[in-house]
């Protein structure tokens, strides 16, 4: 790609700046994996980005450098590597914190990812704030990360779940949102971007309505956060999630951020050390924020490694990772839309973030991901955890491209040949 690009920020709805358009071939040369061939000699075309991103050498160095040259427990050791392990540690937060817009790194807490940090926030949040009768309300489209958990909390308590429905080409209904919020809610959880459809939440919009309702609100941000600009200050919610493994970063990382006084007033959810200021054999004074939080050895490694993402995604800019996804999902659209007997779900391009779920007549998913494997191209098949979403949909199940900041058109084009190759076999 080359020149500019006018971005007007579906997210927001505001007009951004023309950025110049990024290179995805000079950007996948910092991908390692992408230069391999698979067992069958084709080269590698990497279409499941919404399940695991690739990282870049960066990342990957960061990772083995804590490894081979100051593996230490972090907020422990006084001795040389020990303090460099938790100044690379602290470091990262301070990446994290920046990358993502919070005002203070502080509000910055690790976790292993945006399921732990739902996990979190509904045991240390939810079980001081929800009682019986009180609701909560999520959407059609979560993953079962933001369902799952509020389940068990509103079982717990005898509380109650409502869903903002959606359009049949995947838009929330905010006028039955409105609606909803009469209920006066507790929470509003809800994802900025579907990992299944792609749409893009209007999540400004959505967090002001709660809150005149008197609402918290949790975002989250596992599948937006490596795809768009992301200004948690900005974008005004009380909670905002993300795993590490989706942006660039090491499995096994990701954070929770959230608001300081929400933070300062919440119970620890694990207990045991590091979370602690002093220990006695009858009760505990817990730590500052955000280690209050983080019990236990981290897994440091991965916290520097996500710290190296944030990074790396901030010098090549988000505004530019956006506009190359946007076209890039615009191409697949319509490229896909010539595949014969296939069915394309989900909202415009501009609408939504680089995630494609099809079908093709006739074939289960798992046939076409399985044929589309022998020429070397990886897609999602399944329900994609998000069962709900498919039900409300009448699918048992769909195929699911998604792109990130070194996919490219060829990426593309050798789906839709795979693709021709499924229609040949199976004769959708």
């Amino acid at each position: 790609m080359a020149g500019a690009v006018d971005l007007r920020r579906a997210d927001t709805g505001v007009p951004a700046p023309v950025v110049a358009a990024l290179d995805p071939h000079a950007i996948r040369a910092d991908f390692p994996i992408l230069s391999t061939r698979t067992s069958s000699g084709h080269p590698l075309v990497y279409l499941d980005s919404a399940a695991t991103s690739q990282k870049p050498r960066v990342v990957i160095d960061a990772v083995d450098d804590f490894y081979r040259t100051y593996n230490a427990n972090v907020h422990r050791g006084i001795y040389e590597i020990g303090e460099r392990a938790t100044a690379a540690y602290e470091a990262a937060r301070a990446s994290v914190a920046r990358f993502i817009g919070a005002p203070d790194p502080h509000e910055i807490v690790f976790t292993r990812n945006a399921t732990e940090a739902i996990n979190l926030v509904a045991y240390s949040w939810g079980r001081r704030n929800v009682g019986r009768g009180d609701a909560i309300v999520l959407t059609e489209m979560e993953h079962h990360a933001n369902l799952v958990p509020w389940q068990i909390l509103v079982q717990d308590v005898d509380g109650d779940l409502e869903f903002i429905p959606i359009t049949d080409d995947g838009i929330l209904r905010l006028d039955v949102f409105e609606v909803l919020l009469r209920l006066r809610p507790k929470l509003v959880a809800f994802t900025h971007v579907s990992n299944t459809l792609g749409t893009i939440d209007p999540v400004r919009e959505m967090v002001d309505m709660a809150h005149a309702a008197g609402a918290l609100v949790l975002v989250d941000g596992a599948q937006a956060v490596p795809h768009l600009k992301v200004d948690v200050a900005e974008l005004g919610a009380d909670f905002y999630v993300f795993s590490g493994h989706k942006v660039l970063g090491p499995m096994g990382s990701g954070a929770l951020w959230a608001r300081r006084e929400l933070l300062e007033a919440m119970p620890p959810f694990l207990a045991g050390g590091e979370m602690i200021r002093e220990v006695h054999l009858r009760r505990s004074e817990y730590n500052e924020i955000p280690w209050k939080f983080e019990a236990g050895t981290p897994d440091a490694a991965a916290a520097v490694g996500l710290g190296a993402a944030a990074e790396y995604l901030m010098a090549i800019g988000m505004d530019r990772v956006r506009a190359h996804e946007r076209d890039l999902t615009a191409y697949a659209l319509d490229r896909l839309a010539t595949v014969p007997g296939i069915a394309l779900y989900g909202p415009a391009a501009e609408l939504r973030s680089g995630v494609v779920p099809f079908n093709l007549a006739g074939v289960h998913p798992h046939d076409v991901a399985q044929v589309l494997d022998r020429s070397g191209v990886c897609v999602r098949a399944g329900h994609h955890c998000t069962m709900p979403l498919h039900e409300r949909l009448g699918l048992a199940a769909t195929a699911r491209a998604s792109f990130n900041v070194y996919s490219t058109r060829e990426d593309v084009d050798a789906l839709v040949d795979a693709l021709g190759e499924v229609v040949r076999i199976f004769g959708a």
